[in-house]
């Protein structure tokens, strides 16, 4: 499937390696976010009204938008879970057929780090954030069922320009294979209902890819390019430690709750 896309929180990180990478896969960006981004849309992401309006004629909705770090409770609800409503429920109510979803490596962020984790495991979020994101794979299943929508969920790791932490040599998601594995959700044949992973084809990779790569996502990049820079920087990821033994990281550990994000985002 090509065509129009909108794209909601264009303006983020990742929305700008997706109005950029996109239409040299044969894809129209329509761009939708709070922040002004010339030749897009200017709305709030949890405006049903709006972004009804915004779906109207494309052929798919990326949903980019939203807080993407631990926030109050009354934040990320707000953002993140009416924003996920939103989205899918804009794309009902245009026609929409195709839906993605920004989901995240949180909602099983307490999970211990097992190599080739799948997709299929009990939900364990490590924070406010981790829940909305179960909760975004919740209402993308119940969508894809009730209004028979494809719906597919990108579980994402560390979607960085490089890999910083040692952490990140497995769960990096490069820019390039960002676009990859959008392009890859955008164009699978009928996927129904859809959680895979979303990170490079790390040598140190944690988990499976093989559902990503049912949808035809086949990644360019690797970590380990980076291993020797980072590992010098930072050593060996350390056994015992929350960076090692979570699939969250440092999100699991008892530091990452919200006063101490609050306090951090003060200083």
């Amino acid at each position: 499937m090509s065509g129009v896309v909108l794209v909601t929180g264009v303006a983020g990180y990742i929305g700008t390696l997706l109005r950029e990478g996109l239409p040299a896969r044969g894809h129209t960006v329509r761009g939708l976010d709070v922040v002004p981004v010339q030749g897009h849309l200017v709305a709030d992401a949890t405006d049903l009204a709006a972004v009804t309006a915004a779906a109207e004629g494309t052929d798919a909705l990326v949903h980019m938008a939203g807080i993407a770090t631990e926030a109050s409770w009354a934040a990320i609800s707000h953002a993140n879970i009416e924003g996920t409503y939103v989205a899918l429920e804009a794309a009902r109510r245009a026609g929409v057929r195709r839906v993605v979803l920004a989901s995240s490596n949180h909602a099983t962020g307490m999970s211990p780090r097992v190599s080739s984790a799948q997709t299929d495991a009990q939900p364990r979020p490590d924070t406010y954030y981790g829940v909305s994101k179960v909760t975004m794979e919740a209402l993308g299943s119940l969508y894809a069922d009730r209004y028979g929508l494809d719906v597919v969920c990108l579980r994402i790791g560390s979607a960085l320009p490089a890999p910083v932490t040692p952490r990140h040599l497995s769960t990096w998601l490069s820019p390039a294979d960002t676009v990859g594995l959008v392009h890859a959700a955008l164009t699978a044949p009928s996927p129904g209902f859809a959680v895979v992973w979303g990170v490079s084809g790390n040598t140190r990779g944690w988990w499976d890819l093989t559902s990503a790569r049912a949808l035809g996502y086949a990644p360019v990049d690797d970590a380990e390019t980076h291993a020797a820079a980072v590992i010098a920087a930072h050593g060996e990821p350390v056994p015992g430690t929350v960076e090692h033994d979570r699939v969250g990281g440092e999100y699991a550990g008892p530091d990452f709750a919200v006063d101490a994000v609050a306090a951090r985002a003060q200083a």
